[in-house]
């Protein structure tokens, strides 16, 4: 097990039944036969995910305050044998623990000085500075959909994620800060990663248009079980 991992706790099995919003998925559990709403933190489409029958794990909440008592961590893909975590906050979770423990070679000169930072309008999710005192600003974005081995970001169109790209690329240019993008795959059956130009042509573009500026696009997988999230590889990325 990696020493950068996030442990899920006790899960329960249940089968996906429909998504009636972005937020709230019906679902039946399996030992109880019992069909309850869940708590879906992934906005993204996941329509090559959440397909009906498919298994899913849960968390039970006791907090008096929440409206679902449950909270959707893990789907298995089509493959049956893949698990995707579709909580999509630990990729930051994941990333901070990363930086404190020199997971990211990359960026081994860099040291944390603080997640969430704010500049210029937006929030950052972690300022970085080195020796020199040069700052660094690092994003970082949940990928969850992988097909035929190829991770690709975004599954919708995500005008908020072009817009953080080409302000990294300005701030860059500028230089105001050195600037990343870390894009963290939540799942373990990719070989490489490119942007999901089929969905959104202009993220694509943005991330093409920052990787030539000099913007570092850097990519991790994860190992998933039912159990926690392990720290993965560095994926190649590739921009047709």
């Amino acid at each position: 097990m990696s020493t950068i991992s996030i442990q899920f706790g006790d899960l329960v099995e249940a089968r996906f039944l429909e998504r009636p919003n972005r937020f709230i998925v019906l679902c039946c559990l399996v030992e109880q036969n019992q069909v309850v709403e869940a708590h879906l933190a992934d906005p993204g489409r996941l329509k090559e995910l959440l397909l009906p029958g498919a298994r899913l794990y849960l968390r039970h909440s006791n907090q008096p305050h929440r409206k679902t008592k449950w909270s959707v961590v893990l789907v298995e893909a089509s493959d049956g044998l893949t698990l995707v975590s579709l909580q999509s906050t630990l990729v930051n979770q994941l990333t901070a623990l990363a930086l404190e423990k020199d997971g990211l070679p990359e960026l081994g000169a860099w040291n944390l000085v603080r997640p969430e930072y704010s500049y210029d309008g937006s929030r950052w999710d972690f300022l970085l500075e080195n020796s020199q005192a040069e700052q660094l600003l690092l994003e970082v974005k949940s990928c969850s959909l992988v097909h035929d081995g190829v991770a690709m970001f975004p599954d919708a169109v995500t005008e908020r994620g072009k817009r953080h790209v080409q302000e990294l690329t300005r701030l860059h240019a500028e230089g105001v800060f050195s600037t990343a993008v870390l894009f963290v795959i939540q799942r373990s059956d990719a070989h490489i990663f490119r942007p999901a130009d089929h969905i959104d042509p202009a993220f694509g573009q943005a991330l093409r248009a920052a990787n030539l500026e000099g913007v570092q696009v850097l990519v991790r997988d994860t190992v998933v079980s039912t159990t926690g999230i392990d720290w993965g590889r560095a994926l190649p990325v590739k921009f047709p």
